[in-house]
């Protein structure tokens, strides 16, 4: 009768078991990422800096990234102009399109597009990057050699994709507003000056800034989860796959938490 009893208590158990070895996980993975942080932060502060190294990952992560972001900025500018068209003219107000086209772009739809870009593009590659240095002890060849890993490889790749992110935004930004032009004055002939005129009336430099603010942000995270997967791999050619998949993912993850944060800052900093 006793073991009768015992038996529907066996599975809640399992399940408490799990949820609490989740927690544990949860909290371990974000001391480690705490750590992590306040060990690059200390790498950063503290002479010598790899200058040299630090242009050599802004080529790779801002030069090589221009023509995807330039894509998917002109491809988010022509979506913009033919939705908010069909929309503005049946409330009588196409008028108004220049500047809901700019509007939108410059404060949402340029940095998080390009956020979430990069998150694919640079996020996997410093993930798969760090992570196959990892695992083939290249890491610990440059430690061998007196040589502070964090320092060249980790601050120069967060620095650079933090210095990168907010000019690759303005590329997204500039793609974004021309191709709106483009696909609204190929249903309406409109000027490209007149456009921009009633575009950037009632845009400033307090609309701007917030934009950049949010792209810097974004590339710290997507720098910072990169190489945090990359230095975290195990398990030969099967963990790089997995840290360049997680790095991918916690950084869009993170970006898309983080502008949620940033939009109610920014709204309340910049009323």
């Amino acid at each position: 009768m006793i073991a009768k009893e015992a038996l529907p208590t066996a599975p809640v158990a399992k399940t408490d078991w799990g949820l609490l070895k989740l927690l544990r996980n949860t909290f371990e993975w974000f001391g480690e990422l705490g750590l992590f942080v306040l060990r690059i932060v200390r790498a950063a502060i503290t002479p010598p800096y790899e200058g040299r190294e630090l242009l050599r990952q802004m080529d790779e992560i801002g030069a090589k990234s221009l023509p995807l972001v330039a894509l998917a900025g002109a491809a988010i500018g022509v979506v913009l102009s033919l939705q908010t068209r069909d929309s503005l003219v049946r409330f009588g107000a196409k008028s108004f399109l220049p500047i809901v086209i700019v509007m939108s772009i410059i404060k949402e739809s340029g940095p998080i597009i390009t956020a979430l870009v990069m998150s694919g593009r640079i996020g996997a590659g410093i993930g798969a990057e760090l992570g196959s240095m990892k695992v083939t002890e290249q890491i610990d060849a440059i430690e061998a050699s007196a040589v502070d890993p964090h320092k060249f490889l980790i601050v120069t790749r967060i620095l650079a994709c933090m210095l990168m992110l907010p000019l690759l935004t303005l590329a997204a930004d500039f793609c974004g507003i021309f191709m709106g032009w483009v696909a609204n004055t190929l249903v309406d002939k409109t000027p490209l000056q007149l456009f921009i005129n009633n575009g950037f009336e009632n845009v400033g430099f307090d609309d701007l800034f917030p934009s950049l603010f949010k792209a810097l942000v974004f590339g710290f995270i997507i720098g910072l989860m990169g190489c945090f997967q990359g230095m975290r791999t195990a398990g030969g050619t099967e963990g790089v796959g997995r840290s360049s998949t997680s790095a991918v993912v916690l950084s869009s993850l993170f970006v898309i938490l983080a502008d949620v944060v940033l939009v109610r800052l920014i709204l309340m900093l910049f009323p």
